[in-house]
């Protein structure tokens, strides 16, 4: 105490005071409300210590929930009233809490995190929300069975725009026709007129006639562009599974392209001179498909694969569009409304 007194008295108190604070036990610092167990330690809230292991807390959780579940707490004999009901509740809730956060090897890593590293308040809430709010089924489970549910919508819609478009042009003289001469030669309707026993109705022949002369129109015709007969590849499922195949064929594909014709300055074919063409009017593959064959020829007549015999191409279909706008009625109609009434003006039709 002498020590004390002398010149340094003061500043050596102050130090002494700070060393007995430092050495105190103090509480746990960083436990913020809303967080695991709020205020509360959740290793204390089950009387377990940090090393306790997955069986030990599961063994202490179990004791303390027969404990103050609210159901045992009512069984008892009153004596609490409904203040202990309620403080039973809150606690019930308290070991609940305890025990979700320590049960999972992630959470309470985290937690642990959380008492040896209390100022890093961000990080802390950071962790627990983004636990507490992910989903609980995994993500590439819902996108796989959401592109599953997507390509099965997709294959039966292709399946009923094709059987629609089959039964359009079963209705179609022109291929009706054929395909009921088709049947004719090879004997198709002749096994539909029977006699005797066998014998059946008029309308069960005529609906027997036409499911074959659709499956001939099936057979003979290839519809192509969006009604076409559609296949298990196309789906989106297929796509996405083949699409690295897919990219790695196109690499290998373009590769060969500016070998063959931009360093070695070979000949276009007949599948790259189409190519070039359908590139230029912007179609697809299936759209480009739908085109008659005459048609093809004539652009490969033209050569319209130079950009300067497709640019003259171009021009005159625009001005023979024109012109069959120009001799239409109805646009001449249109045309003329435009000019006297417009869209903008109001009129009142007398009755």
């Amino acid at each position: 105490m002498a020590a004390l007194r002398g010149p340094g008295g003061p500043r050596a108190l102050c130090l002494c005071l700070c060393l007995c604070a430092a050495l105190l036990p103090r509480p746990a610092r960083g436990l913020t409300d809303g967080l695991y167990c709020g205020r509360r330690v959740c290793y204390e809230v089950l009387g377990v210590s940090r090393q306790a292991s997955k069986a030990e807390i599961a063994r202490a959780y179990r004791q303390l929930a027969r404990q103050y579940h609210p159901d045992r707490y009512r069984a008892e004999p009153a004596g609490g009233g409904a203040g202990g009901a309620q403080e039973a509740h809150e606690k019930f809730l308290l070991i609940a809490t305890a025990y979700e956060t320590l049960k999972d090897e992630e959470t309470r890593k985290d937690y642990d995190y959380m008492l040896d590293h209390p100022e890093e308040y961000y990080r802390h809430y950071y962790h627990y929300y983004s636990r507490r709010l992910a989903p609980k089924v995994d993500v590439r489970i819902v996108i796989l069975v959401t592109v599953c549910a997507i390509s099965v919508f997709q294959f039966f819609s292709w399946w009923s725009s094709y059987n629609e478009a089959i039964n359009y042009l079963a209705t179609v003289p022109k291929y009706r026709i054929q395909a009921t001469e088709i049947a004719r030669q090879q004997g198709l309707l002749n096994k539909t007129k029977e006699k005797g026993k066998n014998r059946r109705s008029k309308e069960e022949i005529r609906e027997e006639e036409e499911e074959i002369i659709k499956d001939i129109i099936k057979n003979k015709i290839d519809i192509k562009g969006g009604y076409q007969k559609p296949k298990i590849y196309d789906i989106l499922l297929f796509q996405i599974l083949l699409a690295p195949f897919y990219l790695c064929k196109y690499i290998a594909w373009y590769c060969w392209w500016i070998y063959c014709f931009t360093i070695k300055g070979q000949e276009y074919g007949v599948e790259e001179k189409l190519y070039i063409i359908r590139r230029y009017m912007k179609m697809s593959q299936s759209q480009f498909d739908s085109l008659e064959d005459h048609q093809k020829e004539t652009f490969l007549e033209r050569q319209l694969w130079i950009r300067e015999n497709y640019e003259v191409y171009k021009r005159e279909q625009e001005e023979e569009l024109k012109k069959k706008m120009a001799m239409d009625p109805r646009w001449k109609r249109y045309r003329r409304w435009m000019k006297n009434e417009g869209p903008g003006r109001l009129t009142f039709i007398d009755d």
